[in-house]
């Protein structure tokens, strides 16, 4: 795989190299210079295949220029030890739950395949990376998990005081070891801008051989596709086209979508939903993009106010505007919104969503009721509705909402986080001497 920058398409890097400078030097991101597509055989036979067994074949089409075959297969095999399963909710919408890793958050997929790439290329090269990640939330945790302990990486993780959930904070500032986790006193895209001016700083990539985790490495995006086939395979013999609602922040998880979309997955529509940090659906109504600083909400972790991804999303349609908003729509929808969505589906359900995967909802409801034609609706759950606990038991008006085992353990476990102001010399310094 060739990759080129969004900058400058003269500024090209193998699969290893993107994968390990995360961003190229004019600070673009990079995008495939082809993308393959998979043979019309796979997406007749995928309803019979297993998540991994369709996770092999999709980076097989992507990577087998840079990976063997039989290497891929065990990449995939040590990365995924869960399922990505769509639950039926109402005749013509379902649920992804992307929740079923070791952190509970769709992060899960790409932190545990970046990091089994990773190992796999540090094994031939011998090279140290320090990994610098950014999170609103669930990035964190499924990072800490991902890469604890995986040889020859380090892990520095930040995240904006205050502005993610008890068990969130947990997740990324518990495990130790290898990771270590920087509360900024900042917004999600302050953290972001940090980890960005460092992979453009001198000094620090003079002393360390720097990589992120963050969607803006596309090992991260490459996994992610995969969940989409997966879902696509499960639904696919209702017959109806296939809608998918991304509750979106970052803009990562829907790029990904576009990507599997560009490799021949036959999607009807995306829907990219957003909180009230709404600057790519007002971008798809009006064709101005206009980032402004990131407004806090329920929702949290999508609370981005310049998406990294934007860039990546545009580019896979030519950066025209027409042809963005003929494949995705936009929706926006407020605390209020988010909390009633909660509350009317469990109360009729009994299915219980975190605010994001509300958010996904409300967006395929509100895009169904003007469709022109039946379609199949999923809409992605991003992470397990105990993580956002307190948020789940205000909107339902109950404080009984269990909590699986796993998640429980991590409240009597001691928080252990670096106190950081958003100054980029403190930053600096603090990555010089540690």
């Amino acid at each position: 795989m060739i990759l080129y920058s969004t900058k400058n398409a003269h500024l090209k890097a193998s699969l290893e190299e993107a994968v390990f400078r995360s961003l190229p030097p004019d600070n673009g991101l990079y995008m495939p210079e082809r993308i393959p597509t998979v043979s019309a055989d796979f997406l007749r036979q995928m309803d019979q295949l297993s998540f991994n067994d369709i996770a092999f074949e999709v980076s097989k089409t992507l990577l087998e220029d840079d990976i063997p075959a039989a290497d891929l297969r065990a990449l995939v095999e040590g990365a995924f030890d869960f399922d990505a399963p769509v639950v039926p909710i109402e005749p013509e919408s379902h649920c992804l739950e992307l929740f079923h890793g070791p952190s509970m958050a769709f992060k899960d997929f790409g932190a545990r395949f970046m990091a089994a790439l990773m190992s796999y290329f540090l094994v031939r090269s011998q090279k140290e990376i320090r990994i610098l990640v950014a999170t609103s939330g669930d990035t964190g945790g499924a990072v800490a998990q991902g890469f604890y302990n995986v040889p020859n990486i380090s892990v520095t993780i930040l995240y904006p005081s205050g502005k993610v959930s008890d068990i969130q904070e947990k997740q990324l500032t518990t495990l130790g070891g290898n990771v270590k986790a920087l509360e900024v006193d900042g917004t999600f895209d302050d953290c972001q801008a940090l980890v960005k001016q460092a992979f453009l700083d001198t000094d620090l990539n003079t002393k360390y051989n720097l990589a992120s985790a963050n969607s803006i490495n596309i090992a991260r995006l490459i996994p992610q596709s995969f969940y989409y086939f997966r879902a696509f395979a499960q639904v696919k013999h209702l017959g109806k086209p296939v809608v998918f609602s991304v509750p979106s922040g970052n803009f990562g998880n829907l790029s990904a979508g576009i990507l599997a979309a560009k490799m021949g997955l036959p999607v009807h529509q995306f829907l990219a939903v957003t909180n009230r940090n709404n600057v790519v659906p007002s971008y798809l109504d009006s064709g101005a993009y206009e980032p402004r600083p990131s407004t806090e909400t329920i929702s949290n972790a999508m609370d981005v106010g310049n998406p990294s991804n934007f860039v990546r999303m545009t580019r896979f349609f030519g950066d025209e505007w027409a042809s963005v908003k003929n494949h995705i729509s936009g929706y926006w929808f407020d605390d209020e919104q988010t909390r009633a969505a909660m509350r009317d589906l469990h109360t009729r359900t009994g299915y219980l969503m975190c605010p994001h995967t509300a958010v996904a909802y409300l967006g395929l409801k509100a895009y169904q009721a003007t469709a022109s034609q039946p379609t199949t609706g999923v809409f992605l759950s991003t992470a397990h509705y105990a993580k956002f606990l307190n948020v789940v038991e205000d909107a339902l008006g109950t404080p009984d909402v269990p909590i699986p085992e796993r998640l429980a353990a991590l409240l009597d476990k001691p928080k252990v986080a670096i106190s950081m102001s958003k100054s980029f010399d403190d930053f600096k310094q603090y990555l010089l001497q540690s």
